[in-house]
């Protein structure tokens, strides 16, 4: 079952190839379970992602862990802002527990930005790749990290684990950063993405929002750049502003251009691209083992 959704955002209205599938099915419930169970937080809830009911029903999800309260407040992000509190030392175990229940083979990891903390979380981080892995023998991981403010010795805790898969989004292109990542810098993100390449980390990942004002000539140069940094594989999805006291929607882009998209970016010579209104960072991971 599929729910139109025809409101407008801005005074634009959402087109048709924008549906929401309503929740359901068996594989949807026990993933829901799951998480209220294991007290865990998802990006799917906490970012409002229109993709939840597709990955849920086959069972799937990407947990955040570091809770769900973020220490930035970037403008098109649903992620409540504010003091997160204590780290809770149980997260790793939990977070491993309920993965193994789950019965996965192929997991994402997220978190909020915790520039509260000295190492930016990345030692939860670390303990949590660690703890999947011991209890879950041969599974494959992908991480998609914050910037860590770019300081090498937390970047390193994500090295030395070598997740299959480490992504980090640009979300926006350079022009728009400013407006759009408030307290993210568009060459600090790329700085972290050549890090964790030149560290060994085999296969790099980074992420675009479109429709925030940006022009194909910025999105070329945003592709240009994240393959400098050697990026190996892309996403290009919509933006939805969330609330209204998010960033507007300047523009809805369509499929085709999508696809113009796409073909644009493997000539450029990434080796896997996600691009369409409905992608999301972690849409399709599994397939991102390449």
């Amino acid at each position: 079952m599929e729910e139109k959704t025809t409101a407008k955002v801005s005074g634009i209205q959402k087109p048709d190839w924008l549906k929401i599938k309503l929740p359901s099915g068996h594989e949807f419930s026990e993933v829901k379970s799951n998480v209220r169970e294991h007290r865990l937080h998802t990006i799917c809830e906490s970012g409002n992602c229109p993709n939840k009911t597709e990955c849920w029903g086959i069972g799937t999800a990407t947990l955040m862990i570091l809770g769900n309260i973020c220490t930035r407040s970037c403008m098109f992000c649903n992620v409540e802002t504010g003091n997160p509190g204590q780290v809770d030392i149980t997260e790793p175990l939990r977070v491993a527990e309920s993965v193994k229940m789950m019965g996965l083979k192929h997991v994402v990891i997220t978190s909020v930005d915790r520039d509260d903390l000295t190492d930016g979380g990345s030692k939860v981080w670390a303990a949590t790749i660690r703890m999947i892995r011991k209890h879950n023998p041969g599974i494959t991981l992908e991480t998609l990290i914050p910037d860590f403010k770019g300081i090498d010795e937390n970047l390193q805790r994500i090295i030395e684990e070598k997740p299959e898969v480490v992504s980090h989004n640009l979300e926006t292109v350079k022009r728009l950063t400013r407006t759009v990542r408030i307290q993210a810098k568009y060459e600090r993100s790329l700085e972290v993405l050549l890090k964790l390449k030149e560290g060994g980390i085999k296969r790099t990942k980074s992420g675009l929002m479109l429709g925030l004002g940006e022009k194909d000539e910025d999105i070329y140069e945003a592709m240009d750049d994240l393959r400098e940094a050697k990026v190996d594989i892309l996403t290009l999805g919509q933006y939805l502003q969330p609330t209204g006291k998010h960033l507007k929607v300047a523009r809805y882009v369509s499929p085709a251009e999508f696809a113009a998209y796409k073909e644009k970016a493997l000539a450029k010579g990434f080796r896997y691209v996600e691009s369409g209104p409905m992608v999301r960072s972690s849409y399709h991971a599994e397939r991102h083992l390449i």
